[in-house]
């Protein structure tokens, strides 16, 4: 039983659950903000996501086996803890991704499909090799996080293309440099030992600061380019909207003070995400249950 469960912690970490399972989630936001309602088939391409990042991920694992051996906060991690070896990875990874685009390709389509993969080749074939020589790689790497909810937007038989699709998918791309440039200057070192090039080896802390403190502004008002373009109506939502922007700018200014510690930088990466999680949330309700005011 214990031989099971190790297993299964394995697998469950290869495939970085916490993360695809927040991608999986705003591929269903975006299957409720084009369809507008709840059904039985919103399981499918959310499981196609979820499978599919999940051996993307577990891929990922098997490409940074030997940097992730120099990273404090990575070295226990399945590889590099000699929990199983490369092969068993890449098998793994091989059947997600297999399993993955039959659920989108079966049950959604193939645009669903087509963007799924190449939300992968971007991770993997792109990103993951970039980040070894940019220091600016995230930007570029953040359409990753801005692929899946139009995955679930299309497979509820709506245009990628769609204005009310892009402004979402903008706001998800907006998310996660602000996201990624906390977790480094929470773990900055650990990316210099490992051998990436940082911003933090260009700029100083307080000035990575000021400058991941603009994108978090420049998300703020990315969200309320969603309910121009009628992804919402209700009034509501719309000041929900302006509150939430203006707590999380309130909550992460401390981030622009002179006395800047870790705990300051997690606690912002808390907020913003917490952030994101409630503006998707107030859209999805809206969509769902509460009508023009």
């Amino acid at each position: 039983m214990n031989k099971i469960k190790n297993y299964l912690n394995i697998f469950l970490e290869l495939a970085k659950v916490r993360i695809t399972f927040f991608v999986s989630f705003s591929t269903g936001i975006g299957y409720i903000l084009q369809k507008g309602e709840f059904d039985i088939q919103i399981v499918f391409p959310i499981l196609g996501v979820f499978l599919l990042a999940g051996g993307s991920s577990a891929l990922n694992h098997f490409q940074e086996r030997e940097t992730d051996l120099l990273m404090e906060r990575t070295k226990n991690r399945p590889i590099p803890a000699k929990k199983i070896s490369p092969l068993g990875v890449i098998i793994f990874a091989t059947t997600l991704i297999l399993v993955g685009s039959f659920f989108l390709i079966y049950f959604a389509n193939i645009i669903s499909l087509i963007l799924g993969l190449i939300t992968l080749v971007w991770y993997n074939l792109i990103y993951t090799p970039l980040k070894r020589i940019n220091a600016l790689a995230v930007v570029p790497g953040s359409v990753i996080g801005a692929l899946p909810p139009v995955i679930g937007w299309t497979a509820a038989g709506g245009n990628p293309l769609d204005y009310q699709a892009i402004a979402l998918a903008l706001f998800f791309f907006i998310w996660q440099i602000p996201h990624f440039w906390l977790l480094l200057l929470i773990h900055g070192k650990d990316y210099e030992n490992a051998g990436f090039p940082t911003l933090t080896q260009i700029f100083s802390n307080r000035q990575l600061s000021r400058i991941t403190f603009i994108w978090i502004a420049a998300l703020v008002v990315s969200s309320f380019l969603i309910p121009v373009f009628e992804l919402h109506s209700n009034r509501i939502s719309v000041i929900g909207l302006f509150l939430l922007g203006a707590g999380l700018l309130f909550s992460t200014r401390i981030i622009l003070s002179k006395y800047l510690e870790r705990v300051t930088f997690r606690n912002a990466f808390i907020s913003i995400n917490l952030y994101v999680l409630i503006v998707v949330l107030f859209l999805s309700i809206d969509k769902l249950f509460l009508t023009e005011f």
